[in-house]
């Protein structure tokens, strides 16, 4: 997501440019007609672009909130990733008690924690329709490697063998039964938080109340010159402009926070996220974890222009 305070006013217009362009070229066509041509000389008044805009404005407003309520809530399912991540770890060092030694009990420990690592960037990337599978090989073994290939969802295999060693362990008596059921609770979780995920970003945003509502915008400011020529004369130019930029933003605004995982700047950061969960899951098992300040692999050029991280 963007990480800078000073957002570019050159990024912010990059979004409306050709929308902007093409209010210019019909408000200074609406009024060379208005001032050389007196017989096209048509005005309405102003009383019906502003009822109009009124109208647009709630529409805008209500589509932006739902579109930040799949934002929030992909942040949300995302913020629980994290706690859940930090509980299974902490779970794992202080239920596990392997009778073959602590070298025993210290390899199960990183292989489940270091899995869970992996599930997160491979969920990350499974949302954005990445690679699943991309890094996972300085985490997981080359076995585990084999056979979650074999799976389309990547995330739910790795959950899977994460379900077969907690059951290895409890019959191994590692574990104890009220433990075991507790790591598995933290597993369903996971499961929860990866379905919401899925949810939202396979549950498209309905395209006929954007497409109505564009079109409304697009009515909007085609009777807009007509409105203020009258009172304004040339200086109509730049306030259709102003005006239409406006109200352009706000709906660009809302289709880019509508879908939270397409690897675009207004994103849910998923990938900050995972490095900040493998950061903290290698402290506790006591691992050194080295922050790189280049931008992570996978971020698209422009993401990379943009002075963000995802």
């Amino acid at each position: 997501m963007l990480l800078k305070e000073n957002i570019p006013v050159r990024y912010i217009f990059g979004k409306i440019k050709k929308e902007v362009l093409m209010v210019t070229v019909y408000s200074v066509f609406i009024a060379i007609i208005y001032n050389n041509f007196h017989v096209t000389r048509i005005s309405i008044p102003i009383a019906v672009p502003t009822i109009l805009g009124t109208i647009i404005s709630l529409l805008l407003a209500f589509k932006s909130n739902q579109a930040y309520d799949r934002w929030w809530e992909a942040r949300t399912l995302w913020g629980g990733v994290v706690n859940d991540t930090r509980t299974l770890t902490r779970q794992l060092l202080t239920f596990v008690d392997s009778p073959y030694g602590e070298a025993e009990q210290k390899a199960f420990c990183e292989r489940m924690a270091k899995r869970q690592i992996a599930w997160c960037h491979s969920l990350s990337h499974h949302l954005r329709g990445q690679d699943s599978l991309q890094g996972l090989e300085k985490l997981i073994s080359t076995e585990d490697i084999e056979h979650i290939k074999k799976y389309n969802n990547v995330p739910m295999a790795l959950l899977e063998l994460q379900g077969a060693d907690l059951r290895s362990a409890y019959k191994l008596g590692w574990i104890n039964e009220f433990q075991q059921v507790q790591m598995d609770e933290t597993l369903s979780r996971f499961s929860n938080e990866m379905g919401g995920c899925e949810r939202i970003k396979n549950t498209v945003f309905p395209a006929t109340y954007s497409t109505y509502i564009h079109f409304s915008v697009l009515l909007f400011i085609l009777l807009l010159p007509f409105g203020l020529i009258e009172f304004f004369g040339v200086v109509e130019v730049p306030l259709v402009i102003a005006i239409a930029s406006s109200f352009f933003l706000i709906e660009a605004m809302a289709i880019h926070l509508q879908d939270p995982f397409e690897n675009k700047p207004t994103d849910t950061p998923t990938t900050t996220i995972s490095r900040t969960i493998e950061r903290d899951i290698k402290q506790m098992l006591k691992e050194n974890f080295k922050q790189d300040d280049e931008v992570p692999a996978g971020a698209s050029y422009n993401q990379a222009k943009i002075f963000y991280i995802l």
